[in-house]
């Protein structure tokens, strides 16, 4: 697909697996749609990673107190890709923040190409790249199908409050943007 670069957000087992703190319910549909899209960016995909940093600081001790089951290292089982997405995954991105976008993704995008987002978690990870991005001026597209919320209702709500960020951020699913694509 020309003219944008497909951003998967934290498709991560510690996301995917029904018995972890973090799981997302709809994993399963969001990665479905993750799959359908990815034949059509060919090489124009980058798959991100939210790591524990190795100490927290700041606010983030807070954070990992409440959640002590994440502070384990980068090659922990939990921070894996599922395995439906690790021979997809060429360009990976690492980071301790929710957001993702930085000085990594834009190296991976043009001047004039978009970001299309999908995964997980539509009301955190996915959520706090698309409004960093569309600060710097990005024109993101977030891909409603193909990301799962912490639940249906933060889900839903994210979406709501993404759209009001048109004409920065718009919504799409996976059938209308392989449309588009046409």
């Amino acid at each position: 697909m020309s003219g944008g670069l497909l951003a998967v957000i934290d498709m991560q087992r510690v996301f995917a697996e029904p018995d972890s703190p973090w799981a997302a319910p709809r994993y399963a549909e969001a990665a479905a749609g993750v799959r359908r899209l990815l034949p059509a960016f060919g090489d124009r995909v980058a798959f991100t990673r939210f790591l524990a940093p190795a100490k927290p600081e700041g606010a983030w001790r807070s954070y990992y107190d409440r959640w002590p089951f994440a502070l384990q290292p980068p090659d922990a089982q939990l921070w894996s890709l599922t395995e439906d997405f690790v021979p997809h995954a060429r360009h990976t991105l690492d980071a301790t923040t929710f957001g993702k976008w930085g000085p990594d993704l834009a190296r991976r995008l043009g001047p004039a190409d978009r970001l299309v987002l999908t995964g997980v978690s539509t009301d955190c990870c996915v959520l706090s790249t698309a409004l960093a991005a569309a600060d710097a001026g990005v024109e993101v597209v977030v891909v409603t199908d193909a990301c799962a919320g912490a639940d249906d209702t933060a889900h839903a709500r994210t979406l709501r409050i993404m759209e009001s960020y048109g004409p920065l951020i718009r919504l799409t699913t996976v059938t209308e943007l392989l449309a588009e694509a046409g």
